[in-house]
Order: structure tokens, then sequence, then C-alpha cells
């Protein structure tokens, strides 16, 4: 019988999750299994991978076959680097010890670089946001200059109809002025005529 590491699908329509199973390579993907030893969910940004590191080390030792995905998972995750040390002690090129060492090393800088990728990707979405808010913020600017502006435009159209009344009583007083000033004029011309 050839055991597999694999997934099965659960979830909703477009929004899969997956366990990772130890199943027979001739059951369905989604019927019987051995042993679930974790889950994985695609949807988020970085997928969430939680599966049991000893239980997929134990069951890759005794012969259990991954898919390429569980492959990909296992690799990220250092299970294969745990195999390929484990080996080497088995083989005696190097002490257990020294593959536990190596094995702690590289585990602690891997979950440094998931976490500094996590939070990198956290600020990423928090400028992202912030830059759009600051965009909305413009446009809302620019729409309240605009419309203060045509209001302006309009209060103006608006203003000069009774400022042209006024100039319009201002010419004819002038005018009025000037016929009378016209008027004394002829006045005083004829009385020196006369």
């Amino acid at each position: 019988m050839a055991v597999k590491i694999r997934l099965a699908r659960r979830g909703r329509k477009k929004a899969a999750m997956f366990d990772i199973v130890i199943a027979d390579s001739r059951a369905p993907r989604d019927g019987r299994f051995i042993e679930k030893i974790g889950t994985y969910n695609p949807q988020t940004n970085p997928a969430t991978i939680n599966f049991d590191g000893d239980k997929a080390f134990d069951w890759i030792m005794k012969g259990a076959q991954p898919t390429d995905t569980v492959r990909a998972m296992l690799s990220y995750r250092g299970v294969l680097y745990r195999k390929h040390l484990q080996l080497g002690v088995i083989k005696g090129a190097i002490s257990q010890e020294t593959a536990d060492e190596r094995y702690t090393a590289w585990k602690e800088d891997k979950d440094t670089k998931i976490e500094s990728k996590r939070t990198s990707l956290g600020t990423a979405k928090d400028e992202a946001r912030q830059q759009r808010m600051a965009a909305e913020t413009k446009v809302k600017e620019a729409r309240s200059e605009a419309q203060r502006a045509k209001q302006a435009a309009i209060d103006a159209a608006n203003a000069p109809a009774p400022v042209a009344e006024e100039a319009t009583e201002a010419t004819s007083e002038a005018e009025g002025e000037t016929t009378e000033a016209a008027a004394s004029t002829e006045e005083t011309t004829e009385a020196a005529a006369e």
C-alpha cells in the first residue's frame, strides 16, 4: 500500500481550505484517510500553513510520499531539511547534536523571515490605506474648492445687477447735473450777451 501526504479539500465554493492528511494513494481526494496532521489556507497572504511537524517528519521517515504542493509546504517549514540531516546522522556523517543545532538555527532564521514578510505586508497594507485616504482628501478638497468657486461666480453674477442699477442712477444724476450746469452756463451766456 502506497501512503501519500496530500491535501483534502473543504470549504465553500471559491473559498477553499485544505486539510493535510496521510492517506492511501488509492483513496479518493476527499475520502478516507489515515491521519489528519494539519491545515492549509491559501486565502490569506501569506498562506496559512499549520501542521504537526513531528508527525509529518515521522511519516516521511516511514516512507510516505508527499504530493508536489505538500512537498513545497514541508520544505518551507523545514521538515525535508530535518529529514536530510537525519539521514546524515543515520549514515554517520554528522552527530545528532550537530544535526539538531543546524536544524534549530535554520528554523529560527526561517521564522524571522516569515515574520518579517508578514509584518512588511501589514505595513504595506496600512501605507496603501493611508495613501488612498490622502488621495480621497485631496479629491474632496478639490471638489469643495470647485463648489466655492462656482458659488462665488454665481454670487458675482447676481451682484452686478444691483451695482448696474446704482451705476445707471449715478449716470442719470450726473447727466442731470450736466444738463443743469449746461443750462446755467446758457443762462450766464445769455445774461452776458444782453
